[in-house]
């Protein structure tokens, strides 16, 4: 038996199934652990939610920003869904749209396997937080994707702000919360989150870290694994794992093998042809909350972001 986790797929179908195939995967003995950002710009995204749909017994999922994206899209008008790129309107109106669409709904934001000894979430955790503190508030997510007020939490989930704060209420909270299990890079000592900079680390300004490697930042007991960061590329250190190497960039998709006792990891070539890159930005000062869009598709449709 073998647990592996798997970077992002962003709809990378051929690339999944080649990587799979790579590492002999058996879903009789074997298991999977996906990172979150299933769908959007590889350009087979009904495709790979359906594969990993299908593996759904013996694998474990994370929100990422694009299929929280993806979720709040679907609570949209079909006119509006027209408007966004045709690789998640290949997922919005296939005919078994409703069925996969209900089962990412409800997928957690962090899942945890203390016996294995890891955490595996998409982008990363507030400075702050423990593993023990990022469950209970992954599960106050949880618990609103999957309840009657759905539409609400989706709707309002767009913005940069607020800032982390455990006095937070309501949809603010709920944003927060999100924003930092999903778009986390860079952030500050107090967990200012830094959307716009997505560069490798050496990029940023001053003030501003790695979110795994910020000055002072809570001990954690449990080795963590993500995705989401594709610029950061295969990177393990401070206890983290991760894993986000590029695939639907041209890069490479990486699977990390969970329960050997040495470091076992194994990629295969991303898409031959690459998506357009992120667009860098400079530092701009923030915007008041809920001007600025998730790293998602965009309130009113269109492409989404890394």
């Amino acid at each position: 038996m073998a647990v592996w986790a798997i970077g992002d797929l962003q709809g990378c179908y051929d690339v999944t199934q080649r990587l799979l195939e790579r590492i002999r995967f058996d879903p009789a003995v074997d298991r999977l652990w996906f990172c979150g950002d299933l769908v959007n710009r590889g350009g087979q995204s009904i495709e790979t939610l359906r594969l990993v749909h299908s593996l759904r017994e013996v694998s474990q999922v994370v929100l990422g920003n694009h299929d929280l994206s993806l979720l709040a899209v679907a609570e949209r008008t079909p006119e509006e869904q027209r408007r966004v790129n045709p690789d998640l309107q290949g997922v919005l109106f296939a005919d078994d749209a409703q069925a996969l669409l209900g089962w990412l709904r409800g997928r957690p934001l962090c899942h945890v396997d203390r016996t294995l000894g890891w955490m595996m979430v998409h982008a990363g955790l507030a400075p702050k937080w423990t593993t023990q503190l990022a469950e209970r508030h992954a599960r106050e997510i949880e618990a609103r994707l999957r309840g009657d007020n759905c539409r609400k939490l989706l709707k309002n989930m767009y913005g940069d702000g607020p800032d982390w704060s455990p006095r937070l209420q309501g949809s603010e909270r709920d944003r927060a919360i999100i924003n930092i299990f999903t778009r986390m890079r860079y952030c500050s000592p107090r967990g200012r989150i830094a959307f716009e900079h997505k560069g490798a680390p050496g990029s940023q300004p001053p003030g501003l870290y790695p979110w795994f490697s910020v000055p002072g930042h809570a001990t954690r007991d449990l080795k963590i694994v993500c995705g989401h960061w594709s610029t950061l590329g295969l990177f393990i250190g401070n206890g983290v794992h991760a894993i986000d190497t590029g695939a639907v960039w041209s890069g490479k998709l990486t699977a990390l093998q969970l329960d050997a006792e040495d470091l076992h990891i194994v990629q295969v070539p991303g898409r031959d042809v690459s998506a357009p890159p992120p667009k860098q930005r400079g530092f701009k000062h923030r915007p008041a909350a809920g001007q600025r869009r998730h790293d998602g598709a965009p309130p009113q449709g269109g492409q989404a972001r890394s």
